[in-house]
Protein backbone atom coordinates (compact mmCIF):
# COMPACT_ATOMS: atom_id res chain seq x y z
CA UNK A 1 0.00 0.00 0.00
CA UNK A 2 1.30 3.46 -1.19
CA UNK A 3 2.03 5.96 1.55
CA UNK A 4 -0.71 8.84 2.02
CA UNK A 5 -0.28 12.41 3.09
CA UNK A 6 -2.30 11.06 6.40
CA UNK A 7 0.15 8.62 6.79
CA UNK A 8 3.29 11.25 7.16
CA UNK A 9 0.98 13.63 9.47
CA UNK A 10 0.36 11.07 11.98
CA UNK A 11 4.00 10.24 12.05
CA UNK A 12 5.35 13.44 12.33
CA UNK A 13 2.69 14.99 14.82
CA UNK A 14 1.25 17.11 12.63
CA UNK A 15 -2.20 17.72 10.70
CA UNK A 16 -2.28 16.52 7.09
CA UNK A 17 -2.96 20.42 6.01
CA UNK A 18 0.27 21.31 7.63
CA UNK A 19 2.02 18.43 5.80
CA UNK A 20 0.67 20.18 2.51
CA UNK A 21 1.62 23.59 3.51
CA UNK A 22 5.15 22.53 3.98
CA UNK A 23 4.92 20.70 0.36
CA UNK A 24 3.58 23.75 -1.36
CA UNK A 25 6.31 25.84 0.90
CA UNK A 26 4.14 27.99 2.68
CA UNK A 27 6.17 30.99 3.71
CA UNK A 28 4.47 30.83 7.18
CA UNK A 29 5.52 27.25 8.31
CA UNK A 30 8.48 27.38 10.98
CA UNK A 31 11.56 25.86 10.09
CA UNK A 32 11.45 23.59 12.47
CA UNK A 33 8.41 22.12 11.38
CA UNK A 34 9.67 21.87 7.62
CA UNK A 35 13.09 19.79 8.42
CA UNK A 36 10.40 17.55 10.74
CA UNK A 37 7.87 16.96 8.02
CA UNK A 38 10.54 16.91 5.00
CA UNK A 39 12.26 13.93 7.67
CA UNK A 40 9.49 12.45 7.94
CA UNK A 41 8.47 12.12 4.18
CA UNK A 42 12.10 10.50 3.20
CA UNK A 43 11.88 7.93 6.23
CA UNK A 44 8.40 7.02 4.95
CA UNK A 45 9.40 7.02 0.75
CA UNK A 46 6.57 9.99 0.34
CA UNK A 47 6.67 11.47 -2.94
CA UNK A 48 3.64 14.08 -3.40
CA UNK A 49 1.93 13.97 -6.64
CA UNK A 50 3.24 17.74 -8.61
CA UNK A 51 0.24 17.40 -10.91
CA UNK A 52 -1.85 17.19 -8.46
CA UNK A 53 0.14 19.86 -5.58
CA UNK A 54 0.10 22.03 -8.96
CA UNK A 55 -4.27 22.11 -8.79
CA UNK A 56 -4.92 22.88 -5.72
CA UNK A 57 -1.95 25.45 -5.28
CA UNK A 58 -2.24 26.86 -9.21
CA UNK A 59 1.76 27.37 -8.41
CA UNK A 60 4.08 25.17 -10.89
CA UNK A 61 7.11 25.14 -9.09
CA UNK A 62 8.82 26.16 -12.02
CA UNK A 63 10.38 29.67 -13.11
CA UNK A 64 10.80 30.75 -16.61
CA UNK A 65 14.47 32.86 -17.70
CA UNK A 66 13.86 34.90 -20.98
CA UNK A 67 17.12 34.75 -22.60
CA UNK A 68 18.06 37.57 -24.70
CA UNK A 69 18.77 38.25 -28.13
CA UNK A 70 20.85 37.32 -30.43
CA UNK A 71 20.97 33.47 -29.51
CA UNK A 72 24.03 33.22 -30.32
CA UNK A 73 25.76 35.89 -27.29
CA UNK A 74 24.00 33.52 -25.25
CA UNK A 75 26.23 30.75 -25.89
CA UNK A 76 29.43 32.68 -26.49
CA UNK A 77 29.21 34.57 -23.32
CA UNK A 78 30.56 32.88 -20.38
CA UNK A 79 28.43 35.72 -18.37
CA UNK A 80 24.91 33.84 -19.50
CA UNK A 81 26.16 30.80 -18.48
CA UNK A 82 27.71 31.67 -14.77
CA UNK A 83 24.58 33.76 -14.03
CA UNK A 84 22.49 30.35 -15.40
CA UNK A 85 24.25 28.12 -12.95
CA UNK A 86 23.54 30.76 -9.89
CA UNK A 87 20.06 30.90 -10.78
CA UNK A 88 19.85 26.83 -11.10
CA UNK A 89 21.61 26.30 -7.76
CA UNK A 90 18.92 28.59 -6.18
CA UNK A 91 16.16 27.26 -7.77
CA UNK A 92 16.89 23.78 -7.27
CA UNK A 93 17.21 24.42 -3.44
CA UNK A 94 14.36 25.79 -3.06
CA UNK A 95 12.45 23.09 -5.16
CA UNK A 96 11.88 24.87 -8.24
CA UNK A 97 12.99 24.05 -11.65
CA UNK A 98 13.53 26.06 -14.52
CA UNK A 99 11.95 26.77 -17.68
CA UNK A 100 14.41 28.53 -20.41
CA UNK A 101 12.11 30.62 -23.25
CA UNK A 102 13.39 32.75 -26.00
CA UNK A 103 12.22 34.41 -29.36
CA UNK A 104 14.34 35.13 -32.76
CA UNK A 105 12.61 38.63 -32.77
CA UNK A 106 11.14 41.13 -30.05
CA UNK A 107 7.65 40.70 -30.84
CA UNK A 108 8.05 36.66 -30.59
CA UNK A 109 9.71 37.65 -27.54
CA UNK A 110 6.72 39.07 -26.70
CA UNK A 111 4.11 36.52 -27.52
CA UNK A 112 6.50 33.65 -25.57
CA UNK A 113 6.19 35.60 -22.30
CA UNK A 114 2.19 36.16 -22.73
CA UNK A 115 1.75 32.49 -23.80
CA UNK A 116 4.18 31.40 -20.37
CA UNK A 117 2.14 33.90 -18.20
CA UNK A 118 -1.57 33.79 -19.77
CA UNK A 119 -1.10 29.84 -19.69
CA UNK A 120 0.27 29.84 -16.15
CA UNK A 121 3.29 27.80 -17.04
CA UNK A 122 5.54 29.18 -14.63
CA UNK A 123 5.44 30.63 -11.41
CA UNK A 124 7.63 34.18 -11.91
CA UNK A 125 10.06 35.41 -15.03
CA UNK A 126 13.57 36.13 -14.74
CA UNK A 127 14.11 38.56 -17.48
CA UNK A 128 18.48 38.29 -18.28
CA UNK A 129 18.99 41.77 -19.77
CA UNK A 130 17.16 45.42 -19.18
CA UNK A 131 16.66 46.97 -22.54
CA UNK A 132 14.86 51.04 -22.77
CA UNK A 133 11.56 50.79 -23.31
CA UNK A 134 11.32 47.27 -22.97
CA UNK A 135 8.19 45.92 -24.23
CA UNK A 136 8.30 42.81 -21.71
CA UNK A 137 8.95 44.70 -18.72
CA UNK A 138 5.80 47.00 -19.84
CA UNK A 139 3.70 43.65 -20.09
CA UNK A 140 5.37 42.02 -17.33
CA UNK A 141 4.50 45.14 -14.70
CA UNK A 142 0.89 45.75 -16.32
CA UNK A 143 -0.31 42.04 -15.54
CA UNK A 144 1.49 42.84 -11.81
CA UNK A 145 3.40 39.28 -12.50
CA UNK A 146 5.82 38.29 -10.58
CA UNK A 147 9.27 38.73 -12.55
CA UNK A 148 13.24 40.16 -11.45
CA UNK A 149 15.78 41.96 -14.28
CA UNK A 150 19.02 41.39 -14.38
CA UNK A 151 19.97 44.91 -14.77
CA UNK A 152 18.05 48.23 -14.41
CA UNK A 153 14.90 49.71 -15.64
CA UNK A 154 14.59 53.57 -15.76
CA UNK A 155 11.12 53.59 -16.58
CA UNK A 156 10.00 51.65 -13.59
CA UNK A 157 12.19 51.71 -11.09
CA UNK A 158 10.47 50.14 -8.58
CA UNK A 159 10.51 46.75 -10.07
CA UNK A 160 12.72 44.00 -8.24
CA UNK A 161 15.76 44.44 -10.06
CA UNK A 162 19.64 42.92 -9.69
CA UNK A 163 22.54 44.84 -10.54
CA UNK A 164 25.68 46.29 -10.02
CA UNK A 165 26.75 49.95 -9.96
CA UNK A 166 27.81 49.70 -13.76
CA UNK A 167 28.59 53.69 -13.82
CA UNK A 168 30.69 53.09 -10.66
CA UNK A 169 32.68 49.96 -11.98
CA UNK A 170 33.23 51.65 -15.43
CA UNK A 171 34.43 54.33 -13.54
CA UNK A 172 36.78 52.90 -11.55
CA UNK A 173 38.40 50.86 -14.43
CA UNK A 174 38.67 54.25 -16.41
CA UNK A 175 40.43 55.92 -12.95
CA UNK A 176 42.96 52.69 -13.27
CA UNK A 177 43.97 53.09 -16.60
CA UNK A 178 43.86 57.07 -16.01
CA UNK A 179 46.65 56.44 -13.17
CA UNK A 180 48.71 54.41 -15.45
CA UNK A 181 49.36 57.57 -16.99
CA UNK A 182 46.92 57.20 -20.26
CA UNK A 183 45.51 60.09 -21.92
CA UNK A 184 43.86 58.99 -24.88
CA UNK A 185 41.51 55.59 -23.33
CA UNK A 186 38.88 54.65 -25.35
CA UNK A 187 35.50 52.63 -24.63
CA UNK A 188 34.28 49.56 -26.76
CA UNK A 189 30.65 49.52 -25.98
CA UNK A 190 27.18 47.01 -26.52
CA UNK A 191 23.84 47.87 -27.97
CA UNK A 192 23.23 51.22 -26.96
CA UNK A 193 19.40 50.08 -26.20
CA UNK A 194 20.60 48.09 -23.16
CA UNK A 195 21.03 49.74 -20.07
CA UNK A 196 24.34 48.23 -19.12
CA UNK A 197 26.07 49.36 -22.32
CA UNK A 198 24.60 52.99 -21.52
CA UNK A 199 25.45 52.97 -17.46
CA UNK A 200 29.33 51.82 -18.02
CA UNK A 201 29.30 54.12 -20.86
CA UNK A 202 28.22 56.92 -18.42
CA UNK A 203 30.80 55.84 -15.87
CA UNK A 204 33.86 55.81 -18.64
CA UNK A 205 31.97 59.69 -19.43
CA UNK A 206 32.72 60.65 -15.58
CA UNK A 207 35.68 59.82 -14.83
CA UNK A 208 37.74 61.22 -18.31
CA UNK A 209 35.53 64.19 -17.45
CA UNK A 210 36.76 64.61 -14.16
CA UNK A 211 40.40 64.09 -15.10
CA UNK A 212 39.82 66.67 -17.43
CA UNK A 213 40.67 64.44 -20.31
CA UNK A 214 39.21 64.43 -23.73
CA UNK A 215 36.72 61.93 -24.92
CA UNK A 216 37.37 61.48 -28.95
CA UNK A 217 33.42 60.07 -30.58
CA UNK A 218 36.19 58.32 -32.88
CA UNK A 219 37.43 56.41 -29.14
CA UNK A 220 33.94 54.95 -28.79
CA UNK A 221 32.95 51.82 -30.66
CA UNK A 222 29.25 50.06 -30.71
CA UNK A 223 28.44 46.66 -31.23
CA UNK A 224 27.46 43.26 -29.54
CA UNK A 225 28.47 41.25 -26.55
CA UNK A 226 30.98 39.06 -29.02
CA UNK A 227 34.23 38.93 -30.01
CA UNK A 228 33.56 39.84 -33.38
CA UNK A 229 32.81 43.38 -32.14
CA UNK A 230 36.58 43.28 -30.66
CA UNK A 231 38.36 42.50 -33.27
CA UNK A 232 36.05 44.79 -35.62
CA UNK A 233 36.82 47.65 -33.11
CA UNK A 234 40.64 47.11 -33.57
CA UNK A 235 40.58 47.56 -37.36
CA UNK A 236 38.80 50.61 -36.65
CA UNK A 237 40.60 52.63 -33.87
CA UNK A 238 44.10 51.56 -35.36
CA UNK A 239 43.68 53.23 -38.25
CA UNK A 240 42.62 56.45 -36.54
CA UNK A 241 45.13 59.17 -37.11
CA UNK A 242 45.24 59.76 -32.99
CA UNK A 243 44.24 56.54 -31.76
CA UNK A 244 43.80 55.71 -28.01
CA UNK A 245 46.74 53.97 -25.73
CA UNK A 246 44.03 52.18 -23.65
CA UNK A 247 40.56 50.73 -23.71
CA UNK A 248 37.69 49.85 -21.44
CA UNK A 249 36.35 46.95 -23.38
CA UNK A 250 32.09 46.55 -21.70
CA UNK A 251 32.75 42.37 -21.90
CA UNK A 252 35.59 40.13 -21.31
CA UNK A 253 34.56 38.25 -24.78
CA UNK A 254 34.42 41.30 -26.65
CA UNK A 255 38.13 42.27 -25.28
CA UNK A 256 39.06 38.47 -26.07
CA UNK A 257 38.40 39.87 -30.02
CA UNK A 258 40.08 42.87 -28.87
CA UNK A 259 43.24 41.19 -28.13
CA UNK A 260 43.05 38.82 -31.28
CA UNK A 261 42.48 41.63 -33.50
CA UNK A 262 45.67 43.75 -32.04
CA UNK A 263 47.84 40.84 -32.47
CA UNK A 264 46.48 40.21 -36.29
CA UNK A 265 47.96 44.14 -36.95
CA UNK A 266 51.20 43.27 -35.25
CA UNK A 267 50.31 45.37 -31.60
CA UNK A 268 51.32 44.18 -28.30
CA UNK A 269 49.47 44.60 -25.15
CA UNK A 270 50.57 46.42 -22.84
CA UNK A 271 53.06 47.78 -24.80
CA UNK A 272 50.87 49.44 -27.65
CA UNK A 273 47.99 49.25 -26.29
CA UNK A 274 46.07 48.32 -22.09
CA UNK A 275 42.62 46.94 -21.92
CA UNK A 276 40.29 46.67 -18.77
CA UNK A 277 37.43 44.12 -19.50
CA UNK A 278 34.38 43.12 -17.72
CA UNK A 279 32.79 39.70 -15.75
CA UNK A 280 36.36 38.59 -14.80
CA UNK A 281 35.22 35.42 -16.62
CA UNK A 282 37.49 32.05 -15.52
CA UNK A 283 39.40 32.51 -19.10
CA UNK A 284 40.33 35.82 -18.44
CA UNK A 285 43.18 34.84 -16.44
CA UNK A 286 44.75 32.52 -19.39
CA UNK A 287 44.65 34.53 -22.18
CA UNK A 288 48.71 36.34 -23.10
CA UNK A 289 48.15 38.71 -21.30
CA UNK A 290 46.28 38.28 -18.58
CA UNK A 291 43.03 40.13 -18.55
CA UNK A 292 42.50 43.24 -16.28
CA UNK A 293 38.52 42.88 -15.66
CA UNK A 294 35.86 44.07 -13.58
CA UNK A 295 34.54 41.15 -11.17
CA UNK A 296 31.10 41.78 -11.00
CA UNK A 297 30.00 38.40 -8.71
CA UNK A 298 28.27 36.84 -11.69
CA UNK A 299 27.31 33.60 -9.95
CA UNK A 300 25.81 36.02 -7.26
CA UNK A 301 23.21 37.84 -9.35
CA UNK A 302 22.42 35.05 -10.40
CA UNK A 303 21.49 33.54 -7.60
CA UNK A 304 20.76 36.43 -5.46
CA UNK A 305 17.98 36.94 -8.62
CA UNK A 306 16.42 33.44 -8.05
CA UNK A 307 16.03 34.19 -4.58
CA UNK A 308 14.46 37.51 -4.54
CA UNK A 309 12.16 36.04 -7.67
CA UNK A 310 10.98 32.85 -5.04
CA UNK A 311 10.42 35.62 -2.58
CA UNK A 312 8.31 37.67 -4.47
CA UNK A 313 5.96 35.13 -5.87
CA UNK A 314 5.45 33.96 -2.16
CA UNK A 315 4.86 37.72 -1.16
CA UNK A 316 7.05 38.07 1.24
CA UNK A 317 8.03 41.33 2.40
CA UNK A 318 11.30 43.37 0.59
CA UNK A 319 12.96 46.03 2.33
CA UNK A 320 14.28 47.39 -1.13
CA UNK A 321 13.56 46.44 -5.02
CA UNK A 322 16.86 47.30 -6.16
CA UNK A 323 20.06 44.82 -5.17
CA UNK A 324 23.05 45.77 -5.97
CA UNK A 325 25.76 43.04 -5.83
CA UNK A 326 29.49 44.94 -5.03
CA UNK A 327 32.33 44.83 -8.02
CA UNK A 328 36.07 44.75 -7.66
CA UNK A 329 38.70 45.34 -10.22
CA UNK A 330 41.32 42.47 -10.55
CA UNK A 331 44.08 43.93 -12.13
CA UNK A 332 46.35 41.91 -14.16
CA UNK A 333 49.15 41.95 -17.05
CA UNK A 334 46.80 43.75 -20.03
CA UNK A 335 46.75 46.81 -18.15
CA UNK A 336 50.06 47.48 -16.59
CA UNK A 337 53.16 48.11 -18.50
Amino acid sequence: MSVTIKDVAKKAGVSPSTVSRVISKHPRISKETIERVTRVMEELGYHPNSMAKGLVSKATHILGVILPRPAEELFQNYFFHEVLRGILAHANRAGYDLLIASGSSESDELETVKRLVRGRRVDGIILLSSKMKDPLIVFLNETRFPFVIIGRSQEYPDVPTIDNDNVQAAYDATRHLINQGHERIGFVSGPQELTVSQDRLAGYRRAMQEAGLRVSEDWIVEGEFLQETGYRAMSMLMNLPERPTALVVIDDIVAFGVLHGLNELGYSVPQDMCLVGFNNISLSEHTSPPLTSVDIGTYQIGYTTAQTLIKTIAREPMHQTRMIIPHRLIVRGSSVK
